[in-house]
């Protein structure tokens, strides 16, 4: 029996800067995408995990509208 009711990790294709991670991360974790986008700046600064976490994002997470419902 297969569950339907799970959450995925997708990049947004409405609430979307560059490629959508930070709005897709948002709409996961139910926050306001602004918080997402300045925790992503300060990891970018304070060191190149927010560079690297961002772009493995992008490559992994598919976009919103491209998932088999």
């Amino acid at each position: 029996m297969e569950d339907k009711n799970y959450r995925r990790l997708t990049r947004s294709t409405t609430d979307r800067r560059i490629a959508g991670v930070c709005g897709g991360l948002a709409k996961y974790l139910n926050i306001d995408p602004t918080v997402v986008r300045i925790l992503f700046l300060v990891a970018l600064l304070f060191g190149s995990i927010g560079f690297w976490a961002y772009l493995i994002i992008w490559i992994a997470a598919p976009e919103d509208n491209r998932i088999d419902q």
